[in-house]
């Protein structure tokens, strides 16, 4: 039996490649993985090359250390269960199913310390959610709804679908859902959104008090700012690697007194800090995975064997590919 992992293996090439079981060293866990979830939109930047030169993968995540150099092994959202433990680990970890910011991999060896227990009430595909929830969660804190408010959300990718999900929960007096998508936007009404518009349409709805950016494509941060009234808050959740926003700050933008905030999950504002920490973030997205169906949100489960056509779904179809997840016990 060999591991099996995802490889970028240049800008636009995708692979997968068989290599031998790593075993723990002290400290260490082996973990065989059942499910990992794409991130469609960070994944593609990487994929596709479209990352600026000389940065860091991801300097918060161990398994992601070291800067951007193909090939590349990719990924954050892996679960699977403990089948072999390193020195000094208590034996009680065998069998357990954990969570790891891991990339695409059936097989990866982690320190203890960056192993997430997965509660015994979430499933394995709830739990391959929970960096997406963490996110959403995170874009909810730095938005901060409150009461009455009139809340817009740009973009129902995965992310935005969630962040929909969470401000549904709220006492709000509108929420809007924009995407280009039919089907996207229909699961946003699913999931509690109160009105649903294409990016032409969404000027009829009004102004709005805080609006989010979580759609991955520049050109949607100009429709952000003008549905955004005065005073208002705009929070920027995506991510667009090299490419450029070309924003109107002409016009009424000058006068309008709004807000423009970028939220990343990787840190928590410092005005949580003295009673946040990420375990207390992560609680409450577990919390969140309990709470809102996300199944709904899984468009297909392919094998790791199949990872080029997962890509290039993602790619070519977002009106039919959502959520994919590669499945490991299928190959």
């Amino acid at each position: 039996m060999s591991r099996v992992s995802v490889l970028f293996v240049a800008p636009g090439e995708v692979t997968v490649v068989h290599e031998p079981i790593p075993q723990p060293a002290p400290g260490e866990v082996l973990v065989q993985t059942i499910l990992s979830a794409i991130s469609a939109g960070t994944e593609l930047l990487f994929l596709r090359g479209e990352i600026p030169a000389n940065m860091s993968v991801d300097s918060t995540i161990g398994a992601l250390a070291g800067v951007v150099r193909y090939p590349l092994r990719y990924g954050y959202a892996c679960v699977g269960r403990v089948v072999e433990i390193g020195a000094g680990i208590d034996s009680a970890w065998i069998g357990r199913m954990v969570f790891a910011f891991h990339p695409h991999t059936s097989h990866f060896t982690i320190h203890i310390a960056q192993v997430i227990p997965v509660p015994d009430d979430i499933d394995s595909t709830q739990a391959a959610l929970l960096p997406n929830m963490e996110t959403a969660v995170n874009l909810v804190m730095d938005g901060e709804p409150i009461i009455g408010e009139r809340v817009a959300v740009v973009g129902s990718g995965v992310v935005g679908l969630l962040t929909t999900a969470l401000l549904a929960r709220f006492p709000l007096a509108r929420l809007l859902s924009v995407d280009p998508l039919p089907q996207r936007r229909a699961l946003a009404l699913a999931l509690g959104a109160h009105a649903v518009a294409s990016p032409d349409e969404c000027g009829e709805y009004g102004v709005f008090d805080l609006t989010y950016e979580v759609s991955g494509a520049p050109d949607a941060l100009n429709t952000a700012l003008g549905l955004t009234g005065y005073a208002g808050r705009v929070v920027i959740g995506s991510w667009y690697g090299v490419k450029q926003a070309t924003l109107d700050l002409g016009g009424t933008f000058h006068r309008s007194r709004i807000r423009v905030l970028a939220s990343q999950v990787s840190t928590i504002d410092p005005r949580w800090l003295g009673r946040w920490d990420k375990v207390r973030r992560l609680d409450v997205a577990w919390e969140m995975l309990r709470c809102i169906d996300v199944s709904r949100l899984i468009t297909h489960r392919l094998s790791v064997e199949q990872a080029p056509d997962a890509y290039r779904l993602l790619a070519e179809a977002p009106a039919s590919a959502l959520q994919v997840l590669f499945d490991y016990e299928t190959r």
